[in-house]
């Protein structure tokens, strides 16, 4: 399992088989707050790297969630549609967003590794 980080602060952890979940870091949710809602993308909707597949609202701001690879959404996280504080409290685990099936895998390998990540967060 391999878990790669976007400079919009989504993690994606990839199972090696063209799947992935993806979620925000803990960086992006101690920037928002106590998020109180979040906006999830329709299973079966395909989108491409880049375009906005969801939003987090907190008590502080709203924030786009980026598409960090191309694919197709299978499943969404309902738990955290119903309690939306999971973004806070697990955003690595239990606050997931979304899955995707991908359709370029390769886009994986342009994605920041961990320390890469810590090191442009800890400067943003």
């Amino acid at each position: 399992m391999t878990v790669k980080y976007t400079k919009d602060h989504e993690w994606v952890q990839s199972t090696g088989d063209a799947a992935a979940t993806v979620g925000i870091t803990v960086h992006a949710q101690d920037a928002l707050g106590d998020v109180v809602f979040v906006d999830l993308p329709e299973v079966g909707k395909t989108f491409a790297q880049g375009e906005v597949a969801g939003v987090v609202e907190s008590v502080k701001a709203a924030a786009d969630v980026f598409m960090p690879v191309s694919g197709e959404i299978t499943e969404v996280n309902e738990a955290l549609r119903a309690d939306p504080s999971l973004a806070n409290s697990d955003p690595l685990a239990a606050g997931w967003f979304f899955k995707v099936k991908l359709s370029e895998p390769a886009q994986l390998d342009a994605l920041l590794e961990a320390a890469d990540y810590d090191k442009f967060a800890a400067e943003a």
